[in-house]
């Protein structure tokens, strides 16, 4: 360990050649009362005028996090648990939004929905996305679905890529490699030329990896799982006339790699293969006071795992699944006067999916399972409305949207969001939704499926300030939150012959909360401090409690910090301090509740302008090398190191 601590400190020390150069490196303001957001409204306003929490990770946050996988990243924000997002390389990981289940948060590429129809959930794997290929991060908290529909119940996640800047094409390459036989290229290539706007980014990375599943023993030799990554991303902009343009985006991700049995329990045999595609068109139209948009998008999730003997049972086990979803969408923001925005909206979202899947062991061959997308599919026709008022402190936002599914009929979903802005400096606020959440067709059509499923529908309340206790650089903010959700979808097994098990409605899920944020900016310092809770319980069809948030922290608090400690290098430290979860081992049958012990995570960042157009990073993570379950079952890292250079040329 000695020597594996001294390889790590000698690598980051190579960064301090050469300090204090003249150049300065911009100041992170992303979290100013003035900045503009969009996710929120689905129209670019001030955080001043709109009384919703929402957290943006910027351009320079994310240059600082190279080291990270996007799950890290978003794992740094409160109120988020990205439960495994430190297993191994690869693994798929959760994203628990204010304690609601992973399915509950939308997932948006450049604001078009990207949600995959072939999960279980309909939850979408970040693991497919590099985070060198991202621009910034608006993350909404709180009920979404008045205007983006199923899926938003908790939150939004609005990934927003690299997109083209300024005349003339600059293009960037970068190299990192660190720990676990880890190594990432990538380049990019973007600007204007005339009218025309492109963005290319492509992205590689190899990772051997290490035993994802535990070993009690420590005898047993596990393999190591490596995970593998081709990636592409493209933006264009086309600038008709000054009233009107195009843009089409896509973006596309091949990850293979290797996986253990399960919890516990290595494979030498196991592997998969995921395809994860993405393309986007859009027309916007300049109105004499607000924009008319049009948008279309295709995105196709294909997973492939195969387990072929000889492995530790002797099993032939072959899934193939593929998700599909089509989202067209019409999108108006126009000015009423000088009081009134509206947003109004008409969209159409078709999702279907195609899976095979057979298990089979000596003497055992029940052949195999297979959904056909000629019956797994459904469509959400919806129409959406938000009116926001603005008069001096008060503002309002007072929305509804109509959805039609067609298997369940009609539903509606409402926001009620008023604020108050005091002495240019302080928000209170309150939000009063509803959110509307249709079974996964997973959930309906696989071999654990039930026809006879009900969708879910939540009420979501909250309340909180968001205070610039001294101007454009000293903040704090905290929310309160309560989530009310009826006819909770569960999975459900019987004790009794003969065993089955299937998803069912319980009767609801009820989880509360609050974040407190302490922020910090000055010309060379930036720090935040936060502090989330979340409990919750769900019951049974018959009132009996079934789940408690697994995975799921009650306590998580952390302490982010970025440094300019002279005019061309920067230090940047993460803290993040985990509390007590429970979690469901399986290993035993019937299953039990395992509590994981609490752990903190310490992760330090260093970066150096050395020229004009070179910077160089490190990244030292787990610096504590502390030793913890994320998944019960499942290994996560040690300490570990990236160290990396990213070059830019006209």
């Amino acid at each position: 360990m000695k020597k594996k601590y001294l390889k790590i400190v000698l690598g980051l020390g190579l960064l301090q050649v050469g300090l204090c150069n003249t150049t300065v490196l911009a100041q992170d303001t992303t979290r100013l009362l003035n900045n503009v957001v969009v996710t929120a409204t689905r129209s670019p306003k001030k955080l001043t005028d709109i009384g919703r929490v929402v957290t943006v990770i910027s351009a320079e946050q994310i240059n600082r996090s190279q080291g990270k996988t996007l799950p890290q990243l978003l794992n740094t924000v409160p109120g988020i648990t990205f439960s495994g997002a430190q297993n191994a390389p690869g693994i798929s990981t959760s994203v628990f939004l204010r304690g609601a289940s992973s399915g509950n948060t939308l997932i948006l590429i450049d604001g078009f929905p990207v949600n995959n129809a072939g999960s279980i959930d309909g939850s979408y794997d970040l693991n497919a996305f590099p985070l060198n290929q991202v621009e910034r991060i608006e993350i909404l908290k709180g009920s979404g679905s008045t205007l983006y529909g199923s899926d938003a119940v908790a939150g939004v996640i609005n990934i927003i890529t690299k997109h083209p800047q300024g005349q003339g094409l600059k293009g960037n390459v970068q190299l990192t490699g660190g720990s676990y036989n880890t190594f990432q290229e990538s380049a990019g290539l973007s600007g204007l030329i005339n009218h025309t706007g492109i963005a290319v980014n492509l992205s590689n990375t190899d990772s051997r990896g290490f035993a994802a599943a535990t070993d009690t023993t420590n005898k047993a030799g596990f393999k190591k799982d490596g995970f593998h990554q081709r990636s592409a991303s493209v933006n264009i902009n086309q600038y008709v006339s000054e009233k009107f343009s195009l843009n089409g985006n896509f973006q596309g991700s091949y990850n293979t790699g290797d996986l253990p049995y399960g919890a516990f329990t290595n494979d030498n045999n196991y592997t998969y293969n995921n395809t994860f595609i993405f393309g986007g068109l859009g027309a916007k139209v300049k109105l004499p006071k607000g924009t008319l948009v049009f948008n279309a998008s295709q995105n196709t999730v294909r997973n492939n795992f195969k387990n072929l003997p000889p492995d530790n049972y002797e099993t032939n086990q072959v899934t193939k699944n593929t998700g599909r979803i089509s989202n067209l969408e019409a999108v108006l923001n126009y000015n009423l006067g000088r009081y009134f925005d509206i947003t109004s909206g008409a969209g159409y979202k078709y999702s279907n999916t195609s899976q095979y899947s057979l298990f089979e062991q000596t003497g055992y061959h029940p052949g195999p399972s297979v959904i056909s997308d000629d019956t797994a599919h459904n469509s959400i026709t919806s129409v959406y409305t938000s009116l926001f008022f603005k008069s001096n402190i008060f503002h309002m936002e007072l929305g509804g949207r109509y959805n039609h599914h067609s298997k369940y009929g009609d539903n509606f979903t409402y926001t009620i969001n008023p604020s108050l802005y005091l002495a240019d400096q302080f928000k209170v606020f309150g939000t009063i939704a509803s959110a509307f959440k249709s079974p996964s067709l997973y959930q309906l059509s696989s071999q654990y499926g039930n026809s006879k499923l009900k969708p879910e529908t939540t009420t979501s309340y909250e309340a909180g300030f968001d205070w610039e206790v001294v101007k454009n650089t000293l903040s704090f903010n905290t929310v309160f939150y309560k989530r009310n959700t009826k006819d909770v979808i569960y999975f459900f097994s019987e004790s009794v012959p003969p065993y089955s098990s299937f998803y069912k409605n319980g009767s609801f899920q009820k989880d509360k909360g609050f974040e407190a944020e302490l922020k910090y900016n000055s010309n060379k310092l930036t720090a935040s401090a936060y502090f989330a809770y979340v409990t919750g319980k769900q019951t049974d069809e018959a009132g009996k409690q079934t789940a408690n948030l697994y995975r799921r922290p009650k306590n998580t608090f952390g302490a982010n910090v970025s440094y300019q400690a002279c005019a061309n290098f920067l230090i940047g430290v993460n803290y993040k301090y985990t509390g007590n979860r429970a979690d469901q081992n399986f290993a035993t049958y019937p299953s039990t509740i395992t509590t994981l012990k609490s752990y903190n995570l310490v992760d330090l960042h260093l970066q150096l302008k050395a020229t004009k157009n070179l910077d160089v990073f490190g990244d030292l993570n787990n610096v504590l090398d502390q030793k913890y379950t994320d998944w019960l079952g499942y290994n996560t890292r040690g300490i570990n190191f990236t160290l990396g250079a990213k070059y830019q040329f006209n």
